[in-house]
């Protein structure tokens, strides 16, 4: 599937915009832990290409990320785009759909039962915006050196990456209780490499409730309409 995604990105034209943005990269100053990287995908373009990729992309959109991960590194160390990468977990790539099928198992409505979303995959979701947060900051990355002065990793290499999962709280990126792998001492933060975002928090509701607010009778004799948060990163 590495093979099949270096020539779907060669031939959409994702392949010169990565290393368009490597060379932005590159050409700061400022030292990263993480490079973070947004890929366009149109899912039928690559169904079409490989149909185990296509699926895999649509449905497990985190694991395939990390397929489209190995080969940017392999194309940043191959082309040395970026001189300051050292490893392979510093990299961060975000497939971001063009569309999704027009099926109806991809639209996440929360008035459907039985409620079968425990995938992390992607899905469509349509409501009206009723309130908005201000934007803040998150971490998108961090890295992570050890305390212990005589241990290898307590300086100079890229060891112990912290990168934001989807889904994922600020404490699952940063905290003060990681610890070393090799000597099981604390792991304390380099603050000169913490990558920030901006996140939003919308709140929404779905679009039925246009319908009671028309005063729409239905079938059913009772109905109850919540809203849901959406996080925005």
């Amino acid at each position: 599937m590495r093979e099949i995604s270096l020539v779907y990105l060669d031939r959409s034209g994702g392949l010169q915009k990565f290393v368009h943005d490597c060379k932005k990269y590159n050409d700061s100053k400022q030292s990263y832990a993480v490079y973070r990287f947004i890929i366009s995908i149109n899912p039928s373009d690559i169904a079409e290409l490989d149909a185990t990729l296509g699926n895999y992309i649509l449905h497990n959109p985190i694991q395939a990320a990390q397929i489209f991960q190995s080969v940017c590194f392999i194309a940043i160390k191959t082309l040395s785009l970026i001189e300051q990468l050292q490893t392979e977990a510093q990299i961060s790539i975000l497939l971001k759909p063009t569309h999704l099928p027009p099926l109806p198992s991809y639209v996440l409505s929360l008035s459907a039962f039985p409620f079968n979303y425990t995938s992390q995959r992607f899905y469509i979701s349509e409501g009206i915006v009723i309130a908005m947060g201000t934007v803040t900051k998150y971490t998108q990355g961090a890295r992570f050196l050890c305390t212990e002065e005589t241990c290898p990793f307590s300086e100079g290499r890229f060891r112990y990456i912290r990168v934001h999962m989807p889904g994922a709280t600020e404490s699952a990126t940063v905290r003060n209780d990681f610890v070393c792998s090799l000597c099981s001492s604390l792991l304390q933060e380099d603050m000169k490499f913490r990558v920030l975002g901006d996140k939003q928090i919308v709140e929404m509701i779905d679009a039925k409730v246009l319908n009671a607010l028309k005063g729409y009778c239905s079938d059913k004799s009772h109905f109850r309409i919540q809203t849901f948060t959406v996080f925005l990163r």
